[in-house]
């Protein structure tokens, strides 16, 4: 067939827009929408005729065009930011999202969201307010510190507190706590934004308080420590306390801040997890300035949270900067009612997701894997072995990095020993409706069970499963 005929065998845009599978679209999406989408289609077809002489088979007939019309405009509106199944092992996972939401916190959210709220309204005096006020007064009752405050990110939180503190000055820092984050932040360069000098002392592997002492000179503006939160240095190693630290800055004079990235508001150890610094020990220690991640284990949005004395406090509410990193209103409402669940701490395990997940007893994900087996099987076919075995979790998100999890996941292997197969197994569930996320590890694709709570949500949405 010529290119003439294949051309005129393409509808109309009119003609096409006028299709009862297009019009039963037009109250959802639009007649403008629809129409483009009725144009690009049409256009797709035509560039198919010009490069492969052939009508394509989406396009023999009206009905397959409005087809693929409604898929497309279908597409168009779907959201990239979907939910999906985190059963890589790690539950603060960072490139999927960290930490799941607790109730609370989604209820304050969408009404933060769907109303007028106070957030820089006093009801009280019927004035402006500090939209920090809510969290400040939270934080100071959980913490012990004189006063704190928010902005959106911890990076953030270090870069306004070194330029508050110490710009135009040099900060001491030991040099194993050089540390780089996710992304490309370093410590460094965050130094040289905030227009700081930086001084490193001791050694990679040991840092002594003499090592500070002798580095104090009269340009010294801020004694610094990070938290080594995603790294861990073994063996011949030691560093300075905070209450060490904090002493030796009193002596002199000088302002100590501390950098605790993940920062735990609970002892984990007491719900049987290892030992995370809390921000209250360094505020009881002396430290000045505290910093924190929001959505990291204390469990809540991401938010960098600032704690300590309120002379320096109040400089940073102050600072240009401030402005620039403050919080939205979601995130506010978010962290305001992820931290009240802590003014009840008997219940966290249960109200707070980050918690519940990570102390979920391996017996739990075991007795999960035994009945999700049969129903995963029957979905993959005969081309994959399915078998539950016992794996480790990871915390995630630079917390805690050599301490692992018992947990229990789902192990698959190809029936015919290709790795291929798996790679085309992964993508295939990661095309679900909800996306299913695993990892691949010693020719195996692992479902670890440790955050999967809704299995019946997930044996459903393998109904949709295209065999790879």
């Amino acid at each position: 067939m010529d290119l003439k005929n294949l051309y005129t065998r393409l509808p109309s845009v009119d003609r096409l827009l006028s299709h009862d599978r297009l019009s039963r679209l037009l109250g959802r999406h639009g007649n403008a929408a629809l129409a483009e989408a009725v144009r690009q289609t049409l256009e797709q077809a035509r560039r198919t005729i010009r490069e492969q002489h052939a009508l394509p088979p989406w396009a023999a007939s009206d009905d397959s065009l409005a087809a693929a019309v409604g898929d497309r405009v279908a597409e168009r509106q779907r959201m990239r930011m979907r939910p999906v199944f985190n059963l890589s092992g790690t539950v603060l996972h960072t490139n999927l999202g960290r930490a799941p939401m607790a109730e609370t916190a989604v209820d304050a959210v969408t009404a933060a969201m769907r109303e007028a709220a106070t957030l820089e309204f006093d009801l009280q005096g019927a004035g402006r307010g500090h939209r920090d006020q809510a969290v400040s007064e939270l934080l100071r009752e959980l913490t012990g510190a004189e006063a704190a405050c928010v902005v959106n990110n911890n990076a953030a939180a270090v870069l306004i507190m070194l330029s508050t503190v110490a710009a135009g000055r040099e900060v001491i820092l030991s040099r194993g706590e050089m540390v780089e984050i996710g992304g490309a932040f370093r410590m460094p360069d965050v130094m040289r934004q905030a227009g700081c000098r930086l001084v490193e002392v001791g050694a990679t592997n040991r840092t002594h308080l003499k090592d500070y002492r002798n580095a104090i000179t009269a340009e010294t503006g801020l004694l610094l420590k990070v938290h080594t939160s995603n790294y861990a240095i073994q063996g011949f190693a030691s560093s300075v306390a905070e209450a060490e630290l904090a002493e030796l800055a009193r002596e002199r004079g000088l302002p100590v801040a501390t950098d605790l990235g993940s920062g735990a508001l609970i002892d984990l150890a007491a719900h049987g997890l290892p030992h995370e610094p809390m921000p209250q020990q360094m505020i009881a220690a002396g430290v000045d300035l505290v910093s924190f991640s929001g959505d990291k284990l204390l469990g809540g949005p991401q938010a960098g949270l600032i704690i300590g004395k309120r002379e320096w406090i109040d400089k940073i509410q102050q600072h240009p900067l401030k402005r620039a990193l403050r919080c939205d209103k979601m995130t506010l409402a978010a962290l305001e009612a992820t931290l009240r669940l802590y003014l009840e701490p008997d219940r966290l395990p249960e109200t707070l997701p980050t918690l519940r997940l990570l102390t979920r007893p391996q017996t739990t994900m075991r007795a999960s894997a035994e009945r999700l087996r049969a129903p995963l099987a029957a979905a993959l076919g005969t081309d994959y072995l399915v078998e539950d075995a016992a794996c480790l979790s990871q915390i995630g998100s630079g917390s805690l990095p050599v301490d692992r999890l018992p947990s229990w996941a789902l192990a698959v292997s190809p029936a015919d020993g290709r790795g291929g197969t798996l790679e085309r197994l992964a993508e295939a569930l990661r095309a679900l409706p909800r996306p299913v996320i695993g990892r691949l590890a010693d020719g195996r694709l692992w479902l670890d069970l440790r955050c999967l709570e809704d299995e019946t949500g997930f044996i459903d949405n393998l109904g949709s499963l295209a065999r790879p």
